[in-house]
C-alpha cells in the first residue's frame, strides 16, 4: 500500500484504528429517505461530528458544505432502486477520475454474494481495487444483503473474506451472532453497518457489541439522523468508539446532550463526559 493510500485511508479510520462514519447514501436507491428529504440540512449539524461521511456525488455537489474537512467515503455504485425484485443489479455509477476531482478520501460499492449478479459485483469490486491502487484511493466493500439471504457469520464471513481477497482495503458488514469470527476471518478493518432504525438505547447497544468484538468502527445512517436528537446520538455513538463508554454512559450523555438541545436543565448523570479520565471512573 503506497504512501498516498495509506494517507487517505488513515484519515477516515483514525489513529486510534476506528472510525465513525455517517452513511447518507440511502438515496441512490431509495429516493428521498425518510431524514434525508433535505439532504443539507440534515448533514451540516452532523457533518463535524463524523469521522468520515459517505454521500453520492450527487448530494456532495449540491448538499456538503466545499470547506468541510471531513473525509468523503464516496458511494460509486448503482443502478438499482428500491422497486427492483433483484436488488444485486448494480454497476459502476462514477469513474475514478471524478472521484479524484471530488477530492474524495475513498470510495464504496457494493457486493452481493449469492445473488445472480453476483459475479458483476465482484469483478467491479476488482476493477475498482485496480484503479484504486492506480490512483492511490482506497476501496470499501460493502458487502449488501438482497431480500433472500441471510445476515448469519457463516454467510458475512463468506462476503468479507472475498471483498478483502479482491483487494478491499476495508469492508463495511452487519452484526451478527458470532460476529467475532467474522471479523477474525477478514483481514482487513471492519466496519459495522448500522441497518434499520432502532431505538436508541439499541443502537448504542449495537455499536458496544460490535466494538466490543472487534468491529474498527461503525456507518450508522438511519440509527443517527432519523434519531429523535441526531447531534446528540453521533456524539453518543463516538463516546462508545473512540472513548471505551458503557451503552448505559453513551445513553446518559445522549440523554443529557438532547436535553441542552430542548434548552432543559441538564440531569444529573454518572455517565460520559468528553474526558476519558472520567469515563474511566466508572
Amino acid at each position: 500500500m503506497d504512501w498516498g493510500l495509506k494517507n487517505r485511508l488513515s484519515r477516515v479510520i483514525k489513529p486510534d484504528g476506528r472510525t465513525v462514519m455517517l452513511a447518507v447514501d440511502h438515496g441512490y436507491f431509495l429516493g428521498p429517505t425518510s431524514g434525508l428529504e433535505d439532504a443539507g440540512k440534515t448533514i451540516k449539524p452532523l457533518l463535524s461530528h463524523a469521522d468520515a461521511l459517505m454521500p453520492a456525488r450527487g448530494v456532495l455537489r449540491t448538499s456538503v458544505d466545499a470547506s468541510t474537512e471531513t473525509p468523503i467515503v464516496l458511494r460509486v455504485s448503482g443502478g438499482n432502486s428500491i422497486l427492483d425484485e433483484d436488488l444485486s443489479d448494480e454497476g459502476i455509477t462514477v469513474s475514478m477520475e471524478d472521484a479524484i476531482r471530488l477530492n474524495v478520501a475513498a470510495v464504496a460499492l457494493s457486493i452481493y454474494v449469492g445473488s445472480p449478479n453476483q459475479k458483476e459485483t465482484l469483478l467491479n469490486l476488482a476493477r475498482l481495487v485496480d484503479e484504486g491502487q492506480r490512483y492511490g484511493i482506497p476501496v470499501l466493500a460493502v458487502t449488501a444483503v438482497g431480500k433472500s439471504m441471510g445476515r448469519d457469520a457463516r454467510y458475512l464471513s463468506l462476503c468479507c473474506r472475498i471483498a478483502a481477497e479482491l483487494g478491499a482495503h476495508f469492508v463495511k458488514t452487519y452484526y451478527c451472532e458470532g460476529f467475532e469470527k467474522v471479523v477474525k476471518t477478514c483481514p482487513v478493518p471492519l466496519v459495522m453497518a448500522g441497518g434499520k432504525k432502532l431505538p436508541e438505547a439499541e443502537a448504542l447497544e449495537l455499536t458496544y457489541n460490535a466494538i466490543k468484538r472487534g468491529a474498527a468502527g461503525v456507518d450508522m445512517g438511519r440509527n443517527i439522523f432519523q434519531a429523535e436528537a441526531p447531534v446528540a446520538m453521533i456524539q453518543a455513538v463516538k463516546a462508545i468508539v473512540h472513548e471505551h463508554a458503557t451503552p448505559r454512559q453513551a445513553l446518559d450523555l445522549y440523554n443529557s446532550l438532547k436535553a441542552q438541545t430542548k434548552g432543559k436543565k441538564k440531569p444529573k448523570i454518572a455517565g460520559v463526559t468528553a474526558s476519558k479520565q472520567e469515563l474511566n471512573r466508572h
